[in-house]
């Protein structure tokens, strides 16, 4: 099933594309049409510098916090799919580029998708000092077994 949808999207991708550009030809003209898909495009490319380093950024804070940043990695993957949309030329791909971007719209596909995924944030602080189970060893209570 999720294949076909695939096939169906590529397919019709273009075809989207052709008539966008046909509709917005008419309607604004063609160098007006092509300075806006070669703006879009630089947009994008700025996007993805300005906001995908701010999300790496954010993953590596998480990361030394010793939390699992899987809502950052995230936003990370939608932002760099926003930004790669904004860089290919159609304005289809523009407006959904530019939805990707924006904070609200990531916040929606996240909803969508916790009604059927689960995802478990796991923490690498896992050594609690109140913990009676804990065994502590400093290098001298260390010994090598014997070599196999």
């Amino acid at each position: 099933m999720f294949g076909r949808i695939v096939l169906l999207t590529i397919l019709a991708l273009p075809l989207i594309e052709i008539a966008l550009f046909i509709v917005v030809g008419q309607a604004i003209g063609v160098w007006p049409t092509l300075l806006g898909v070669v703006l879009t495009g630089l947009i994008g490319a700025l996007v993805l510098r300005w906001q995908g380093t701010a999300a790496l950024r954010e993953m590596q804070f998480r990361l030394q916090r010793g939390e699992m940043p899987a809502r950052a990695m995230g936003g990370t993957m939608l932002i760099g799919l926003g930004g790669l949309l904004l860089l290919l030329p159609g304005y289809f791909t523009d407006l959904v580029g530019l939805l990707l971007l924006l904070p609200w719209t990531r916040e929606l596909i996240y909803r969508l998708l916790a009604r059927n995924l689960r995802v478990v944030e796991v923490s690498a602080n896992y050594r609690r000092p109140d913990d009676p189970e804990l065994i502590d060893l400093d290098r001298s209570d260390w010994r090598d077994g014997p070599s196999l």
